[in-house]
């Protein structure tokens, strides 16, 4: 898919776990530091209800947009739902977890996006 493609997913992706009060949105561009993904997107919820809640919009809504992941990890245990499109990883922890695990740290080489910037096109 094309840059312009996973942007896309990651601006969808995006709107879903604002509209769900998703709380610390991080987008992660990793598309020059590795092959596995085009971004990665890390929120936390603040309970297994809302981090259920987050995946389930971000899936209906980039389902409504014709995507369909690949691989879904963590929906019954709901303390890291990892949801797999291809071009962009959704992460979406709870508090603890994601202290835990802390993606941002892993991947400091990659670059923090704003939602600014994910609302620009044609780069």
């Amino acid at each position: 898919m094309s840059d312009r493609t996973s942007k896309e997913m990651a601006r969808i992706a995006y709107k879903a776990l604002e509209e769900k009060k998703a709380e610390d949105i991080r987008v992660i561009s990793i598309e020059k530091v590795s092959v596995i993904a085009d971004y990665f997107l890390i929120a936390s919820g603040s309970n297994r209800n809302q981090v259920q809640a987050l995946a389930e919009n971000v899936e209906e809504m980039l389902g409504r947009a014709g995507y369909e992941a690949r691989q879904k990890e963590g929906v019954q245990s709901a303390n890291w739902i990892l949801m797999d499109y291809g071009d962009i990883i959704v992460h979406i922890f709870d508090k603890d977890n994601r202290l835990f695990y802390d993606l941002e740290r892993i991947w400091v080489d990659g670059e923090t996006i704003s939602a600014e910037e994910l609302e620009k096109d044609g780069e």
